[in-house]
């Protein structure tokens, strides 16, 4: 099938809608969309390789089909579609298997409803200062222990549960893995999974199999969904970096489809995936208490994680796309800007394996791990030791307070994993201070 009739055709519909201002906003909203897309998109100082124009691309339909950037259109209502598989997924497979699994939720004491104490947590601050906490205390008629009380009250009252982080756990592992197994069934034969210089001979002019054009536009309306609940999911201490990921995850496969570099982006998609999955379900088994076979699968995840982003993704795919693919064709905007997404996730990965280096290193060197190293920590602090509410001198108050913290730093959590979700439960098991 050739390409150019298509191409001409969509270009020609950009010219003519400059001339035709009435008849573009008289067609519908997906066509005038399509309009300004060929108009200003598809240029092809921005998508090919000098010397390269649209006409030019001629692909068999019996090979494949030749990507477009009105293909990922459909990722939008598909990210959608995640997320109400994802609802469904969380309370009919995950809840029950969290259950079986042995995860338990601690019980919190909630907080007793007071409008001036609650206005200020949700407008002004979660951990109030010590002046603010007199302040407090004066208006609402109670004592500085009874407003530290509360506020601890509150805070936990807003941490997710254990069962909570283990259904989105859940979720990620099972579509990390299905998009790992399918991923590599789909490329193992292929002649770029063994050599990254097939990715780019003959390029533009090449194919797209069906495999792959679903590889990518599944994996784009994922890291789309997941964008879209980045707000209401469980906020890791890496939120900024996670959201960071996302985007240019994101930028990265809709500019590699769009450009046709999807043969390299099929590789950069399965070595993310072959690490993912793993940590996932180290998560699940550390949230239901499974010590051993939780330090396993971290070994395991630490291990395929430092080698395929340490090793294989600067020293194999980076490498292609900088060095390789020169002896191809002279770099043009894309080489750039893909090269320049590939970078960034590259530092992302250099941040994450330091995190993880660092807590190996106290876990192994040190005997314990006094802080979270890992980027799956949450933004929040540990749940707080739900303390008797009894009157008693604000001295000796923060006397025992400091004891106690003196104590639960000298205590170290084996779980490796606890230094991966910081999850330190070391709280739950001592006896209650009075």
């Amino acid at each position: 099938m050739n390409k150019a009739s298509m191409f001409q055709q969509l270009r020609s519909d950009g010219e003519s809608s400059k001339h035709s201002h009435e008849t573009l906003f008289s067609s519908s909203p997906l066509v005038r969309m399509e309009t300004l897309l060929n108009e200003w998109l598809l240029h092809e100082d921005y998508w090919l390789p000098p010397g390269n124009r649209w006409q030019d691309i001629q692909i068999d339909e019996k090979e494949g089909r030749f990507p477009i950037p009105r293909d990922l259109i459909y990722t939008l209502p598909l990210a959608l579609a995640f997320i109400a598989l994802r609802y469904v997924f969380e309370r009919l497979v995950a809840v029950p298997f969290s259950r079986y699994l042995g995860v338990r939720d601690r019980i919190r004491i909630r907080a007793a409803s007071i409008p001036k104490l609650e206005t200020f947590y949700k407008q002004s601050s979660r951990q109030p200062s010590q002046s603010e906490v007199v302040s407090l205390g004066k208006q609402c008629g109670l004592s500085q222990r009874k407003i530290q009380t509360w506020f601890r009250h509150r805070r936990n009252q807003d941490r997710p549960s254990n069962t909570k982080k283990f259904c989105e756990a859940s979720w990620r592992f099972v579509f990390y893995l299905v998009a790992f197994t399918a991923g590599l069934g789909s490329l193992i034969n292929t002649p770029w999974f063994w050599d990254h210089t097939e990715c780019w001979r003959e390029y533009p002019n090449q194919p797209v199999a069906e495999a792959h054009y679903w590889y990518y536009i599944l994996e784009l309306g994922f890291y789309l969904s997941l964008l879209m609940c980045v707000s209401v999911d469980v906020k890791r201490k890496d939120f900024k970096e996670q959201v960071i990921h996302h985007i240019a995850t994101i930028f990265l496969v809709g500019f590699s489809y769009c450009s046709n570099y999807v043969r390299i982006g099929t590789v950069v998609m399965l070595v993310h995936d072959s690490s993912d999955f793993l940590l996932e379900s180290a998560k699940m088994f550390h949230y239901a208490g499974w010590t051993r076979t939780c330090d396993s699968l971290f070994v395991i995840f630490a291990l395929v994680f430092l080698i395929t982003r340490l090793v294989v993704f600067p020293g194999r795919v980076i490498y292609s796309t900088l060095v390789v693919s020169q002896e191809f064709f002279k770099p043009f905007f894309g080489y750039y800007f893909f090269n320049t997404l590939l970078l960034v996730l590259q530092a992302l990965h250099i941040f994450w394996a330091y995190l993880i280096l660092r807590m190996v290193y106290k876990f192994v060197f040190l005997g314990k791990v006094e802080r979270d190293e890992r980027s799956d920590e949450e933004s929040e602090v540990d749940d707080e030791e739900e303390e008797p509410e009894e009157e008693g001198d604000e001295c000796s108050w923060e006397q025992r307070k400091g004891a106690i913290n003196s104590k639960l730093a000298s205590l170290a959590n084996n779980c490796v994993l606890n230094n991966l979700t910081n999850q330190r439960n070391i709280n739950s098991r001592l006896p209650k201070a009075r």
